[in-house]
Formats: structure tokens, C-alpha cells, sequence
């Protein structure tokens, strides 16, 4: 199958619960279960865009900030890179095992009560405020900017997370990657990254050992963040042949294998060994290294 085919085919759609439910602190005390009826998902509104224009190349795919699926429910205004929920796109269903990138900000004090999720590896990245996780693992913790949160949810588990603060909103980053292997027992962990350790440099944050640098997930992927001065340059040598890697740019503008980038941008390339990155202004890289083969 041609990459340019297999980026375009759905690979399973979304696993488990995923429908957003409105809540406050004092309702998390309670559990919740989502449900995925056509009714609830008319309900939450997840919006469409029009594929009026393929922006998948050769060996790379180009998603622009303004293109992303939108979702605004007051409070919970949420950019899908892939398609999510009611939010569908064929061009937009993963990259390789990449298949949720959810740029999230939700309002003081609210969040998603407790749902399911099975058979997935899922990634959290604070960029502003607290926000608060619960699961049926028994682990309560707060993450925030500088933190990296993973889920393996494997058999299956089911957690909460909301905004812990009344007074500020929560920014970040939902990541879900396929796992290499079904099954597997759930597991929960969290690691703080300083940011100082990234200054001019890629910081690994994720990878497929537990005795590497960052957190682990059962998958191939690497995960690394930057924060650049303007005219820094620097490359990434992939890890591991057949992988690509989705760039994502957190901030600033960013110039990748001569593909110029701005904040919120995802590039996405494969069929080669290197990145070229220059950063055309101080700027901040999500780097995703992921298999493009499912299973």
C-alpha cells in the first residue's frame, strides 16, 4: 500500500468512550460514565471541515493551525490535528500509530468526568495551569508545565481529569498513540522535565524503555521537546528505520527540512533518516517519532 493510501485510511477509529462531558470539581466526586450515542455526540458538537484541498506529498504531510478540527463548548475549546469524536477528515485519521493530537484549554475549575479507554497509550503535556487525574489504578496526582504524563491503558482503566484551579484556565496537550502489543497490564507515571535541559537542545521526554531518559510507553516512539533561541539549527537522527516523525510547534516559528512552520503547525515526514531544524524566531518543538505501520 502507498503511504499517501495508508495516511488516508482510518486505522480502527477511536477506542473506547472518547465524547467530552461537562464538569465541575464537585461533580468529580461522583463517577461518570460517557457515553458514544448519536445523540451525545450531536450534543457535544464536535465540528467538521471541509477537505477542500490534500496537503498530503511524497513522504510528508503538511497541517496548518487555522485547518485543525474545532470544538468550543465553553468550557472546553479543543484543536483536533486528527479526526476525533464528530470531528472527521480522511486525510486526518493518524499518522502512522499517531492517532489523537488534541490541543485542549479548559475553563477554572471544570474538566472530563471519569471514562474508559482500553488498548492505547496515552500522553499528556501541561503547557499552562494544573490539571488534576484520577483513575481506577488508585493514583491521584496533579501535572503541570514541565511535566509529562503517559497511560498505558492496556486491559482497560478509567480516569478523570480536570482543572484543578478556580481562578485560571489549563492548557495541554492530549496525545494518544496505538500500542505495539494489546493486552498488556495498565500502568500510570509522570516525570518533570525542566525546561532549562531543552534550552538549544532536544530533550528526550519519551521512548520505549523504561531504563532510557523520560517516560516509557509500550510502542517505538521517541518524543522530544525543544526550546530554541532565534537562528539556533540543529537535526534529529530517527531512532529506528520505517519510523516517521510529526513535528509539532508549540510556539514561534520553525523551519524543518525547508518547510517553514508557525505556532500550532504539524509537519509530518517519513521515508528518511534526518531532520534539518532552524528556528526562524525563539521557538518551542513537540518532536514525535513514531512507527507508520500499525500493528
Amino acid at each position: 500500500m502507498k503511504r499517501t493510501d495508508f495516511l488516508k485510511k482510518s486505522a480502527l477509529g477511536l477506542v473506547g468512550a472518547i465524547a467530552a462531558t461537562k464538569l465541575n470539581a464537585k461533580d468529580l466526586e461522583t463517577t461518570h460514565s460517557i457515553t458514544t450515542s448519536d445523540d451525545e455526540l450531536d450534543r457535544v458538537g464536535y465540528n467538521h471541515l471541509p477537505n477542500e484541498k490534500s496537503n498530503i506529498m511524497n513522504n510528508m504531510v503538511l497541517h496548518r493551525a487555522e485547518t485543525r478540527g474545532n470544538a468550543n463548548h465553553g468550557w472546553l475549546n479543543s484543536n483536533h490535528t486528527f479526526s476525533f469524536a464528530n470531528y472527521h477528515n480522511p486525510e486526518r485519521m493518524h499518522f502512522g500509530v499517531l492517532r489523537v493530537l488534541n490541543d485542549d484549554h479548559v475553563e477554572a475549575g471544570m474538566g472530563f468526568g471519569t471514562h474508559p479507554h482500553n488498548n492505547m497509550e496515552i500522553i499528556s503535556i501541561p503547557l499552562e495551569g494544573d490539571l488534576e487525574h484520577k483513575d481506577s489504578m488508585g493514583n491521584t496526582t496533579v501535572i503541570k508545565q514541565g511535566d509529562v504524563q503517559v497511560m498505558s491503558a492496556g486491559t482497560g482503566v478509567q480516569h478523570s481529569e480536570y482543572n484543578r484551579n478556580k481562578d485560571k484556565a489549563v492548557k495541554f496537550l492530549q496525545i494518544w498513540v496505538f500500542p505495539r502489543e494489546k493486552g498488556v497490564q495498565p500502568r500510570y507515571d509522570q516525570m518533570n522535565f525542566p525546561k532549562a535541559d531543552r534550552h538549544n537542545k532536544l530533550q528526550q521526554v519519551l521512548s520505549p524503555n523504561a531504563d532510557d531518559e523520560g517516560v516509557w510507553i509500550h510502542q517505538d516512539a521517541w518524543f522530544h521537546l525543544g526550546d530554541f533561541d532565534k537562528g539556533f539549527k540543529t537535526n534529529y537522527q530517527l531512532k529506528k528505520a520505517g519510523n516517521g516523525v510529526y513535528a509539532f510547534v508549540l510556539k514561534g516559528a520553525i523551519n524543518i527540512n525547508g518547510q517553514d512552520l508557525k505556532s500550532r503547525d504539524g509537519f509530518g515526514v517519513w521515508d528518511l533518516n534526518e531532520l534539518n531544524i532552524e528556528a526562524n524566531t525563539d521557538a518551542e518543538l513537540l518532536l514525535m517519532e513514531v512507527p507508520m505501520n500499525i500493528g
